[in-house]
C-alpha cells in the first residue's frame, strides 16, 4: 500500500474504483457523502450521474451490470437513502448482477446522539447484499474496496461499502493493489444430467442466468434437439438474447395455471441457471410448486457458470448438431386502434438491429414475445424480482453501457409513476432511449389478480365494489405522460391508433436522445 498523508478518504476509494475498473457511479448523494462528491474533481477518469431518486439510481446500475457484465458504483445516503433504493437492488439480488453500493453514514462520533437520519444501515443492506462491510478506518478504505469490487465480479452479488463520514474526510488514506476476480468453482452434475437426457423419457430444459445469451441458449439447443427434449427459460431472465438468427426459446409462463400445462407429463427438469420453478403467489386451493409429482429435478449449474455448463455437455452429447434459430420474420404492420394486438405488432414490425428492450409492459405487452421472435437480433431485459418501477432506471444503465445501440423501454403507467425522475436523467445524459408508456388508466394486472385469488366474494361474476376499483384505477386525475415527460425535458408524444404508433416509433428511432410516447390503450381485464 501507498500512504499519502493528503489523500482522504473519499479520494481513496474513487481512485480504488477506477484502479480496478470501475468508472461510472449513479449517484443520489446527502450530506455525509460530500467528500465523496468533491473527491470527484481529483478523479476525472469517475463519471458521475446524478439521479432525483435512489431507486434510479440503484435500477440504473443493475441495467448497466445486465449489459456490460461489470459492476457500476452507486452512491446513496443513509439508510433511508439506501431503502428509497432497495426495491430495484432486489431486483439486482435476482438478477445476479455485479454491483458495488457506497452508503454514507453519520461520521463515527455522532452515531451516539441518535440525529434525525439514524438508522440501521446494516439491518437493511443486508437483505439485498452478497457481502457487507463498515469501514472503520481511513487505512482500510481502499483495501475494503478493492475486496467488494472483487467479490462482486466473481459472485455476480451486490457488494455494500458503508462509509462514516468521518472516515470519508480522513486523510492520510492508503491505496490497495487491484485484486484480479476469482473464477467461481462450479460443481459437476453433469454426469446425472446426462444420464435423464439419455433416458427417452419427457425432459425440460430450463436455462436462465448467463445461459440465456446466445452461446448458451444454443449449447441447450444442440443438446435438446439431440436427446429429444425441450428448452424453456425461466419466466424473468436477466438479459435474453432473442430474434433472427438466435435460437428460439419460450418462457416460462408467469401465471401458475398456463406454467403447469407447460410443465405438464415431464419426467425430468434440468435447471442450467434457473431457479426451481414456482408460483410467483400463493392462491387457495392451488400448489405453489409447479414441477410435477412425478418429474425428477435435476441441477446442471446455477446462475453462474451455467452457459459454461451447457456448453461442454453440448460437446458431450451432440458434437455434430446445428443449434437451429429463429428466421427473420416480422408481421404487417397493423391499421385501426391500438390495443395489445395492434400495438406488439407495430413493436415487432419497427424493431431496430440490436436494440435492447427493457420490459414492464405487464399486461399491455403480453403479446409482445410472439410479435417481436423473427425481428433482428436484440436483447430483452426483464422484471427478474418482480419490484415494478424497474424499467425507466434500468434503460439508463442499459443506454450508457451501450451506446453504440437503440434502448426501447417498454413501460407501464402505474410502474412508470414509482421512478418516473429517471426521464430526467435520459435528459440530462441525452441517451437513445425511446420510452413507451402503455396508459391503460389502470392496474391491470392487479384486476387480473383480484379474479384469480378469489377475493371478491360468490363466483367470478361477482365484480370488485367500488372501493376495491378505486385502488386499481389511475383516472381521476388521468395521468399525461406527455406533458410530464416535456417537463423533465424529454420530446413526448401521444398516440391511439397504430399509424400514430408507427410514426411516433420512426419519429424516435431516427433522432438522437430520449424520447417518449404515450400509448393510449384500453384496459383488458375490464
Amino acid at each position: 500500500m501507498t500512504i499519502d498523508a493528503g489523500r482522504n478518504g473519499a479520494q481513496a476509494l474513487i481512485t480504488t474504483l477506477v484502479d480496478n475498473g470501475v468508472r461510472l457511479c449513479f449517484a443520489n448523494p446527502g450530506t455525509s457523502e460530500m467528500h465523496f462528491v468533491a473527491a470527484l474533481d481529483t478523479v476525472p477518469q469517475m463519471r458521475g450521474v446524478l439521479t432525483l431518486f435512489e431507486g434510479v439510481a440503484t435500477g440504473a446500475a443493475d441495467g448497466y451490470a445486465r449489459m456490460s457484465g461489470d459492476p457500476a458504483a452507486v452512491l446513496l445516503h443513509l439508510g433511508p437513502g439506501l431503502g428509497n433504493g432497495l426495491a430495484n437492488l432486489h431486483n439486482a439480488r435476482r438478477a445476479v448482477v455485479p454491483m458495488v453500493v457506497v452508503v454514507g453514514d453519520h461520521a463515527t462520533y455522532h452515531k451516539k446522539y441518535d440525529a434525525p437520519l439514524e438508522s440501521d444501515i446494516d439491518s437493511v443492506a443486508g437483505t439485498v447484499s452478497g457481502w457487507l462491510r463498515r469501514t472503520a478506518a481511513v487505512c482500510e478504505v481502499s483495501a475494503d474496496a478493492a475486496e467488494a469490487i472483487a467479490t462482486a465480479r466473481r459472485h455476480r452479488h451486490i457488494s455494500t461499502l458503508i462509509l462514516p463520514a468521518d472516515v470519508s474526510w480522513a486523510q492520510g488514506a492508503a491505496l490497495a493493489e487491484p485484486l484480479a476476480a476469482q473464477p467461481v468453482t462450479v460443481e459437476d452434475h453433469s454426469a446425472e444430467v446426462e444420464a435423464a437426457l439419455r433416458s427417452g423419457e419427457p425432459t425440460v430444459i430450463m436455462v436462465g442466468g448467463d445461459a440465456t445469451r446466445a452461446a448458451g441458449l444454443s449449447a441447450a439447443a444442440r443438446v435438446a434437439q439431440a436427446c429429444g427434449a425441450r428448452v424453456l427459460c425461466e419466466t424473468f431472465p436477466t438479459r435474453l438474447e432473442r430474434g433472427a438468427g438466435v435460437p428460439a426459446v419460450e418462457r416460462l409462463a408467469y401465471f401458475a395455471e398456463a406454467a403447469t400445462a407447460q410443465l405438464d407429463g415431464v419426467r425430468h427438469l434440468v435447471l442450467a441457471g434457473a431457479p426451481h420453478p414456482v408460483s410467483f403467489f400463493a392462491y387457495p386451493g392451488k400448489p405453489s410448486d409447479l414441477v410435477p409429482d412425478a418429474c425428477q429435478v435435476h441441477t446442471l449449474a446455477g446462475a453462474v457458470g451455467a452457459a459454461a455448463a451447457l456448453g461442454a455437455l453440448a460437446e458431450r452429447m451432440a458434437p455434430d448438431q446445428v443449434a437451429a434459430t429463429a428466421p427473420l420474420s416480422r408481421p404487417a404492420l397493423p391499421t385501426g386502434p391500438l390495443n395489445v394486438a395492434t400495438s406488439a405488432d407495430v413493436i415487432g414490425a419497427l424493431l431496430p438491429e440490436g436494440a435492447v428492450v427493457v420490459d414492464e409492459s405487464n399486461t399491455s405487452g403480453f403479446l409482445l414475445p410472439q410479435a417481436t421472435a423473427g425481428a433482428p437480433a436484440h436483447d430483452w431485459l426483464t422484471l427478474t424480482g418482480g419490484a415494478i418501477g424497474y424499467a425507466l432506471p434500468v434503460s439508463i444503465g442499459a443506454a450508457i453501457a451501450a451506446p453504440d445501440r437503440p434502448v426501447l423501454c417498454l413501460e407501464s403507467d402505474g410502474s412508470a409513476m414509482y421512478t418516473v425522475s429517471a426521464l430526467w436523467t435520459q435528459a440530462r445524459e441525452q441517451l437513445d432511449v425511446t420510452t413507451v408508456v402503455y396508459a391503460n388508466r389502470a392496474y391491470d394486472i392487479l384486476r387480473i389478480e383480484l379474479q384469480r385469488v378469489g377475493a371478491h366474494g360468490d363466483g367470478a361474476a361477482a365484480g370488485p365494489g367500488p372501493k376495491a376499483e378505486s385502488l386499481l384505477d389511475l383516472t381521476s386525475p388521468t395521468l399525461d405522460f406527455v406533458r410530464i415527460a416535456k417537463g423533465m425535458g424529454v420530446p413526448a408524444r401521444r398516440v391511439g391508433t397504430a399509424e400514430e404508433l408507427a410514426d411516433a416509433l420512426g419519429w424516435a428511432f431516427a433522432e438522437p436522445g430520449p424520447h417518449l410516447i404515450e400509448a393510449v390503450m384500453p384496459s383488458i381485464a375490464g
